[in-house]
């Protein structure tokens, strides 16, 4: 029977935020590539909140920009409302979040893919994986290579002449590991096209066997009613995946012509709005925004939700999948959080063209009567229409820890997986993945070294760390406080501790990287010039500094020192800075240097205690991280392990010593047994 068959070197399944990102990776690094899609319409499609960014989030989109990657450049076009989050905190938790109109949003982002070249894209939905077994060591020799090298941070290996003179593992050690092992060859969509590639990256979002539990009333479809892919799971299944069921849930839709704003608060943008993308020229993004409200439920809201549980599928037992712990539905809201008398409620317009409001903060997924019931006791809603009903939606994920750090199956050469499918919750997670799971399918293909980020340096190292570490067992929601070294990962600094890597990648143009470079020379001199730059304790000083507040100087001080001073400022310093116009002007041609340089030096100066003390920090976890364990390591043969040590190293298959110890159950004890060993089995 004839049958459609192509080569290409990538496939993409899903064109969700995940897909989109990995799909632009692997095409602008000139490999070529096919997204497949259930709907060419749900490309980019928020089908939950109407928003991107907010607390740590924007911190990953920021990374994501940063990377060469295009959510925050989408975002710039199409926001309706932006809000720099968290400014009454310290520099570390200032977080963007802009609201989007979704339209736009999708729109935008589809006419990227559409003009990128090497990019194809597909409607059809993926049905089956197809593969082979690894039985040839020497097809697979590049495993050995990328995964199996170990040595300190003092040392250097010559990777191939390892190999070849058998240094780093035996013959019959590279057959354990790789025993068992497959790789990808292509893929079958439902018409039975056949697409061969050399590695597959899957986005598959909320979509695989999904179904919608609106109470009694359950629909075996994807999210805002799209077809669901019903058959992928059956062939993950077959190649050893383990499938895990999680769910999610969204808020019911308003007709804004049905909602008394009088009785809301107005949430207004800032007034200068910041950019995600630091290739958004900051003028173009200052524009008149809408405004969203805040209003609150109340106990007769809590009593029709407590009075109903029976018909919710959540306590019912209808739904199998877990739900997300950091963002549950009101009716977990009403349960967990007994105490509380109320609970915020975000009304937030969907777009500019459409009257559809999101009701953040209370997802549902009860019956259609007890919604309307529920929202109409809402200060402001007591007269609401409901456009779309809330629901929850069931899906089938993975568990993350059969990746590798590099989003990789360990047990399959060549696929690659990003987004919720991975376990996680969130258009900015799933971007992120997409991005590194992109990156690296290419870097696979080309035969270069995986882009691994660690948890020091990123937060997208931390998202994906986490995700192949822990056994998450609910949907996994990135937060600041996940983050150990997160002084060092401000969202603001993003460019300055990723440009490089996106420019090493491929996906940084020359220009980008150069006016990096530049603001790191702008950032340094500044620093250097006020650290050295001192004032006297005279009269002009002394009644500038009573003036704003401040203690009088005994001694000379340096406009750094003065700077420290939590009361004062760069800008407020102008007063007393007699060199700040001539030296922009010889740096940089202008009578001031740029906002984004000013902020980088205040804050370095400001916090540069915190800042050495997070650093030493650092070359400590760096240390261990670069202590890398062999795969195929038999932890039986390691003396001195606990038994619950051994069994979980065995589980997670952990690439680096940094890695095991942070596995739930592996002891700094462990840790240390592991070291010794692993000395000991280098030496020999």
């Amino acid at each position: 029977m004839p049958e459609i068959r192509e080569k290409v070197d990538v496939c993409v399944v899903g064109a969700g935020h995940a897909g989109c990102e990995a799909a632009l990776a692997c095409a602008r690094l000139g490999l070529e590539t096919v997204i497949f899609t259930v709907s060419v319409d749900s490309i980019a499609l928020m089908p939950c909140n109407p928003n991107i960014g907010g607390s740590s989030k924007g911190h990953l989109v920021r990374e994501i920009d940063a990377l060469g990657g295009e959510m925050g450049k989408n975002i710039d076009k199409t926001f309706i409302q932006s809000k720099m989050l968290n400014v009454s905190k310290g520099p570390a938790v200032h977080s963007l979040r802009a609201q989007a109109d979704k339209a736009d949003y999708t729109r935008e982002m589809r006419k990227i893919l559409e003009n990128q070249d090497h990019l194809t894209i597909k409607q059809g939905e993926v049905c089956e994986i197809l593969w082979e077994d690894v039985d040839d060591i020497s097809k697979d020799d590049s495993v050995v290579k990328k995964n199996y090298a170990f040595h300190d941070a003092s040392e250097e290996i010559d990777m191939n002449q390892n190999i070849e003179n058998n240094n780093i593992l035996k013959i019959s050690e590279k057959e354990a590991a790789l025993k068992g092992r497959k790789r990808i060859t292509g893929v079958k969509t439902y018409t039975g096209a056949i697409y061969e590639c050399k590695a597959i990256i899957l986005c598959t979002g909320t979509y695989l066997k999904a179904r919608c539990l609106c109470g009694e009333a359950i629909t075996y479809t994807g999210p805002n009613g799209l077809q669901a892919a019903n058959f992928l799971t059956e062939s993950l299944k077959n190649m050893g995946i383990e499938i895990r069921r999680f769910k999610t849930g969204t808020p019911a839709r308003m007709d804004k012509r049905s909602i008394d704003f009088s009785k809301m608060e107005e949430q207004f943008g800032d007034e200068r709005v910041i950019p995600f993308s630091f290739s958004t020229d900051p003028e173009s993004v200052q524009k008149e925004q809408v405004s969203c409200w805040l209003t609150y439920t109340n106990k007769k809201t809590h009593e029709i939700i407590r009075g109903n549980l029976d018909r919710s599928p959540i306590y019912a037992g209808i739904i199998e999948g877990t739900g997300p712990r950091y963002c549950p539905s009101i009716e977990d809201k009403v349960v967990k959080f007994a105490d509380k008398e109320r609970h915020q409620v975000f009304i937030e317009p969907e777009g500019l063209h459409t009257n559809e409001m999101y009701v953040g903060g209370m997802s549902s997924s009860l019956p259609e009567d007890v919604q309307l019931a529920m929202y109409r006791t809402v200060p402001g809603l007591e007269n609401c229409k409901i456009v779309r009903n809330a629901y929850a939606i069931e899906y089938d994920c993975i568990n993350a820890r059969e990746l590798y750090p590099s989003l990789e199956f360990k047990n399959i050469k060549g696929l690659f997986s990003a987004g919720q499918f991975n376990g996680s919750s969130g258009y900015e997670e799933a971007a992120a993945q997409g991005l590194i799971a992109g990156i690296n399918a290419s870097m696979s293909i080309l035969g270069k070294e995986p882009l691994v980020l660690d948890r020091s340096e990123s937060y997208i190292g931390v998202l994906i760390d986490d995700l192949v570490t822990k056994d998450n067992r609910e949907p996994y929601r990135m937060m600041t406080s996940r983050a150990e070294y997160r002084l060092l990962l401000r969202q603001d600094n993003a460019d300055l501790r990723l440009r490089k890597k996106g420019y090493e990648v491929g996906l940084i143009i020359e220009e980008q990287y150069q006016a990096l470079l530049l603001k790191e020379e702008l950032i340094q001199k500044e620093i250097d010039r006020l650290k050295n730059t001192n004032v006297g304790a005279n009269k002009e000083i002394q009644a500038f500094l009573e003036a704003h507040e401040s203690s009088t100087l005994k001694t000379a001080a340096s406009l750094a020192e003065l700077m420290c001073r939590p009361e004062l400022s760069y800008d407020m310093l102008a007063e007393i800075d007699k060199e700040r116009v001539s030296f922009a002007q010889e740096v940089c041609g202008t009578d001031s240097l740029p906002r984004d340089v000013i902020e980088q030096v205040e804050i370095e100066i400001k916090y540069e205690g915190y800042i050495v003390r997070q650093l030493r920090q650092v070359e400590q976890y760096k240390k261990m991280e670069k202590k890398l364990i062999p795969e195929g390591l038999d932890y039986d043969e390691v003396p001195s392990l606990r038994l619950e040590a051994r069994q979980k190293l065995k589980m997670f298959k952990p690439v680096s010593v940094g890695q095991a110890s942070r596995i739930s159950g592996v002891s700094p004890a462990d840790v240390s047994v592991l070291l010794v060993y692993l000395e000991h089995y280098n030496r020999g």
